[in-house]
C-alpha cells in the first residue's frame, strides 16, 4: 500500500503495553482523538483522528491507524490510514484483521499520511530505544 509504514524491532525487550500507552499519549498531546482496541494475541490497534483543516483533506471516516503486534523482543509497528472503527474498544483485533485495516489513499491523504507517519515513526523509534 502506498504510504503504509512498517517498523520491525528485535531484541529490544520493550513493554508493548507501555509502548501503546506512550503512543496514545503522544497522539493525544498532538491534538488527536484516540481510541485503542483491547490487547489480543494478534496485537493492539490504535486509531487517531484529527479535526480542523483535515476534515477537508481526509474523509471523516478515516483515521491514522497503528497496529502493534508481536512480543517484547520481536515486534512490528504498522502505520497507515484506515477506516475509523466505531467502538474500537470492543472490537476484536482478529475481526479487524479479516477486514482491510489499512486503506489505499489518494494524493491529498498520502501527503498528510507520509508526514504524520514519519513523525510518528521517529517518536516510536525513540520510545523503543
Amino acid at each position: 500500500m502506498i504510504g503504509e509504514k512498517v517498523q520491525h524491532f528485535q531484541g529490544k525487550g520493550t513493554d508493548l503495553s507501555q509502548l501503546r500507552t506512550q503512543v496514545q499519549g503522544y497522539l493525544e498531546s498532538e491534538g488527536f482523538r484516540v481510541q485503542v482496541s483491547p490487547p489480543s494475541p494478534h496485537g493492539t490497534v490504535i486509531q487517531a483522528k484529527k479535526g480542523g483543516f483535515l476534515a477537508g483533506v481526509i474523509d471523516a471516516d478515516r483515521a491514522l491507524t497503528i497496529m502493534i503486534d508481536g512480543d517484547p523482543d520481536n515486534f512490528t509497528v504498522r502505520t497507515g490510514v484506515g477506516r475509523w472503527i466505531a467502538n474500537l474498544a470492543v472490537a476484536a483485533v482478529e475481526t479487524l484483521l479479516l477486514s482491510s485495516l489499512f486503506l489505499l489513499v489518494d494524493v491529498a491523504e498520502m501527503a498528510w499520511n507520509v508526514e504524520i507517519e514519519e513523525k510518528l515513526a521517529r517518536k516510536i523509534a525513540a520510545l523503543v530505544g
